[in-house]
């Protein structure tokens, strides 16, 4: 579990200035997830915050969502939803909360991520191990994001469809995070 602390963090240029856009741009929150997320990010961690949760579960953060954390928000504004903090356990009765405590329990995170590609799901009768990936944020209608933090796939966020379809690989977080912000700049409210 050693930070590679000689890389340098991702970039994550004019995010809070395209968030703010999106926000004027959408006063009645009328798109998808802006009434949960409210465009809001949450303040930053700190190093110490962060480094403590990497030792309490064995694991080193991968470098996109890391730099995250430390440069943008804890959460808050993001794809569907938005995104959960490192730490935040959504509402008892809300769907994301058995999979966020799940992803939180010791050794969970540490344990290897084991698939390489998609794996069929509930509607296929099929069960799959989401050990070594952290729960960040809900879709809806039984869809979640889940980051990748052990293995090959490290730094993906998959999506974690449990109701109809499986658990699919997707881009590197600073990527998926950038791609949400492009789309929602593209389309209109």
């Amino acid at each position: 579990m050693t930070a590679d602390r000689s890389t340098p963090p991702c970039a994550w240029p004019e995010v809070r200035e395209r968030l703010a856009a999106l926000a004027a741009a959408d006063p009645l929150l009328r798109r998808f997830g802006a009434g949960s997320h409210r465009y809001v990010l949450r303040p930053t961690l700190s190093e110490a915050a962060v480094t403590s949760f990497e030792t309490q579960h064995r694991i080193t953060l991968p470098r996109s969502y890391r730099s995250f954390l430390l440069e943008v928000a804890d959460g808050g504004t993001g794809p569907a939803h938005g995104l959960l903090g490192l730490t935040e356990l959504p509402p008892d009765d809300d769907a994301l909360f058995d999979l966020k405590s799940e992803s939180l329990t010791p050794g969970f995170l540490a344990s290897p991520f084991p698939h390489l590609t998609a794996q069929p799901g509930p509607s296929a009768g099929t069960n799959y191990d989401l050990a070594g990936s952290l729960a960040i944020g809900e879709s809806g209608c039984g869809t979640f994001s889940r980051l990748v933090v052990t293995g090959p796939c490290a730094g993906q966020v998959w999506t974690d469809d449990q109701v109809w379809t499986a658990l699919a690989p997707g881009p590197d977080f600073r990527d998926w995070y950038t791609a949400w912000l492009d789309l929602r700049q593209q389309s209109g409210p």
